[in-house]
C-alpha cells in the first residue's frame, strides 16, 4: 500500500479516536457538575430565604422541599460564616443587628420548640401561678422534664432545669404536672395562708378525673407525694381500693415531712410528722 495512503488512514483514525476522547472527557465533567451546581443552587436559596426573612428561628423542617443533606450542609456553611448561630441540633437563629449588638432568640419562642422535642413543665413558681396558689414572678424560669437535659440555648440560661422526671410524667397534662411538682415541693411555692393552700389544692384535685389520673402515676413518685394523696383522696373520699394501693406502696414506720400541706385533715393518718 501506498505509503501516503497509509498516512491518511492512520491520521483519520487518531483523528476520530480524539474526538471521542473529548466528548467522553466533557461528558464527566457535565456529570460532575451538575451535582455542583444543584447543590450551589440550593445553598444559594438557603441563604436567600434566611436572609429575607429578617430574625428568626430556623429549624430543619423549615426546608422540607428542598434535600436535606443539601439544607444540612448549607446550614453548615452558613453557621460557619456567622451568618446564623446553632443553638441545638437542627435549631438555628439568624439575627438582626441593633444599637446593643446583635439580637437574641425569643425566650417563649424556644422554650416552646424545647417541648416539642422533649416534654417540659412548668415548675416552682411557675407552677404555683397556674394552679392559683401565687401571683408573684419569678427571678428565673424554671422547668421540668422527663429528659435527661434539655440545650441551655434553647431554655436559656438563667432557667432553672429539673431534670430525669420519671417517665410517667410524659402522658401528663401541663395542669396535672404543675400538681404533682407542687406536691413533691409541699406546698412550699404557695402565698396563700396554710388552711387556703389546702383549701384549693383541695378543690384542685376534687375535679373529677384529676385524682385518679396522678394516682396512674403515684408509684413512680416519692413516698412522702404518696403519702400526700392518701390524705388528700381520704378527705375527698375516694375508694377504699385506691387507699389501699398507696397505704402498702409506703414503709409504715416511716415519717414524712408534709410542709405547707400538714393541715390536711387526715395528714396523721398518712404518716405526717408532728408540726414543730
Amino acid at each position: 500500500m501506498n505509503v501516503g495512503v497509509v498516512a491518511v488512514i492512520m491520521s483519520s483514525f487518531i483523528a476520530k479516536k480524539l474526538d471521542n476522547f473529548s466528548r467522553l472527557s466533557d461528558s464527566c465533567c457535565m456529570d460532575t457538575a451538575a451535582p455542583r451546581t444543584h447543590t450551589h443552587r440550593i445553598a444559594h436559596t438557603v441563604r436567600q430565604r434566611i436572609g429575607c426573612a429578617d430574625e428568626r428561628v430556623w429549624q430543619l423542617d423549615d426546608f422540607s422541599d428542598l434535600p436535606f443533606m443539601a439544607v444540612a450542609q448549607a446550614l453548615s456553611r452558613l453557621t460557619k460564616e456567622g451568618v446564623i448561630e446553632r443553638l441545638s441540633k437542627g435549631v438555628y437563629f439568624h439575627a438582626r443587628s441593633t444599637s446593643f449588638g446583635s439580637s437574641k432568640p425569643n425566650p417563649s419562642v424556644v422554650q416552646k420548640l424545647a417541648s416539642r422535642r422533649s416534654t417540659v413543665f412548668p415548675s416552682g413558681v411557675a407552677a404555683a401561678n397556674m394552679l392559683g396558689f401565687s401571683t408573684q414572678a419569678a427571678r428565673h424560669g424554671e422547668i421540668v422534664t422527663s429528659a435527661l437535659s434539655l440545650p441551655r440555648k434553647l431554655v436559656g440560661k438563667d432557667t432553672i432545669i429539673h431534670a430525669r422526671r420519671p417517665a410517667a410524667w410524659r402522658e401528663l397534662s401541663e395542669h396535672d404536672a404543675a400538681l404533682l411538682d407542687f406536691l413533691r415541693r409541699r406546698g412550699s411555692t404557695s402565698e396563700l395562708s396554710p388552711k387556703d393552700t389546702v383549701k384549693r389544692l383541695l378543690s384542685l384535685l376534687s375535679d373529677e378525673g384529676c385524682f385518679e389520673r396522678l394516682l396512674k402515676v403515684a408509684d413512680t413518685e416519692p413516698p412522702r407525694v404518696r403519702a400526700l394523696l392518701g390524705a388528700i383522696g381520704e378527705q375527698l373520699g375516694k375508694g377504699k381500693k385506691s387507699l389501699d394501693r398507696l397505704r402498702t406502696s409506703l414503709n409504715p414506720f416511716s415519717k414524712f415531712d408534709f410542709g405547707a400541706l400538714a393541715g390536711l385533715p387526715y395528714a396523721r393518718h398518712w404518716q405526717a410528722s408532728e408540726r414543730r
